[in-house]
């Protein structure tokens, strides 16, 4: 079997992919296409998995009652946040958008079933949490893929975990790991909200190798 060859064009736009690739939290309401979002998942299982176990569990919450146990969770984790800041920082805090629960037209929540029997255990053994990087490699694997169809992702964290997973009503054992707001973004762009908006900056420290 020959690989392909990656030409520097196509070396480009990937990293072109990467740099426009922004956790969006303002969308526009048009529904992604079922097929393009049936694609998206066929893209997201081509990420690494331990022992080819493939952990991922991507569920599509279509349920309003679902959907607004998840934005009620939300409002409850934001305002136990802000409240453990104060001053300016609390201020900052006050004027993110965090979310686009009201208006992403898809909901995507990534559960890991940490312990599958596809894989049969290889390379679990001394490092089991490598089927939770597993689910994380394939959330990315789904994000490069959106961001190269035009479509948004942003990755809700402020959230309660084990409330998530009850409203989810999913397999018990499955680890919740985000719940992903998808769909057609209000506009691009290239660096992250958060560092348009003034909350951080990039560290320059982190492109240098750490030599030992």
């Amino acid at each position: 079997m020959t690989a392909p060859f990656f030409s520097p064009s196509f070396q480009n736009e990937l990293e072109q992919l990467l740099i426009w690739r922004r956790d969006v939290r303002h969308f526009r309401t048009t529904p992604v296409p079922t097929p393009v979002l049936d694609e998206l998942l066929e893209t997201a299982c081509l990420a690494p998995s331990v022992g080819l176990s493939e952990p991922w569990r991507f569920v599509l919450v279509n349920d309003s009652r679902r959907r607004d146990a998840i934005r009620q969770n939300f409002m409850r984790s934001n305002t136990q946040e802000l409240e453990g800041r104060d001053g300016k920082d609390a201020q900052r805090y006050a004027r993110l958008k965090l979310a686009g629960l009201d208006e992403a037209p898809h909901h995507i929540a990534v559960f890991c079933e940490t312990h599958p029997q596809q894989g049969r255990g290889l390379g679990r053994a001394t490092m089991p949490q490598t089927t939770t990087w597993s689910a994380v490699m394939a959330i990315h694997t789904f994000w490069l893929a959106a961001t190269a169809h035009g479509i948004g992702v942003g990755w809700v964290s402020i959230l309660n975990p084990q409330e998530a997973h009850a409203a989810l009503s999913v397999e018990p054992k499955w680890q919740f790991l985000a719940y992903l707001c998808v769909g057609y973004p209000e506009q691009h762009a290239n660096t992250p909200e958060l560092e348009r908006r003034g909350w951080e900056q990039r560290n320059p420290a982190r492109r240098r190798w750490i030599q030992r």
